[in-house]
């Protein structure tokens, strides 16, 4: 509770305090329906004025977990190059509805997929990356999938982007598929 920390509980949030809160903090930002019932709650009002609270404002168009996601998604997709999984994971992580998470992934990589993306952001981070080449493949290997990257995805970009890559990990050599090579030349030729 706000106020406890100087020794002072503040008093309960009644249904006009917890309004007043509500259009403060979606002001600042949107949020999920999940995450400003939270607030409202952590802010002192009871669960069921939280609650009343936030079916007003998603009846006002205040909130709406459907523009959350979809301007979540797009914006880490874009901006932080972050796939599929990852934020599936970040979204039913704030509450939003699987159908609705999956609808707003859908929607963040209609124009660029999920390949692309990710190479972009493997060859982004390449240019930080030190140490021997096998280190780089498994840092780089790792680093995507943290992004969210299927391992499918990985691979492939490892591929494209001309190394000789090596799973990290027991569940990516499952899926691990040898390039073919018409020859040992083209084997050992250069990255360029």
């Amino acid at each position: 509770m706000r106020g406890s920390r100087r020794g002072v509980a503040s008093p309960a949030l009644d249904a006009r305090r917890a309004r007043s809160v509500a259009l403060d903090l979606l002001a600042r930002k949107p949020w999920t329906r999940r995450d400003l019932a939270r607030r409202l709650r952590r802010r002192g009002a009871p669960a069921d004025v939280a609650q009343a609270v936030v079916a007003e404002m998603e009846a006002r168009g205040y909130v709406n977990d459907g523009a959350f996601a979809a301007a979540w998604a797009e914006s880490r997709a874009r901006g932080r190059g972050l796939g599929r999984e990852r934020l599936r994971q970040e979204l039913l992580a704030r509450g939003i509805a699987r159908p609705l998470a999956e609808a707003a992934i859908g929607r963040a990589f209609e124009e660029t997929d999920e390949l692309s993306r990710a190479k972009l952001a493997a060859t982004r981070r390449l240019t930080t990356l030190r140490g021997t080449p096998d280190q780089t493949v498994r840092r780089l290997h790792d680093y995507l999938r943290r992004r969210g990257y299927p391992g499918e995805v990985v691979l492939r970009v490892l591929r494209d982007l001309g190394t000789e890559a090596r799973p990290a990990t027991a569940a990516d050599r499952e899926e691990w598929v040898e390039p073919e090579y018409s020859s040992a030349r083209e084997r050992d030729q250069p990255v360029e």
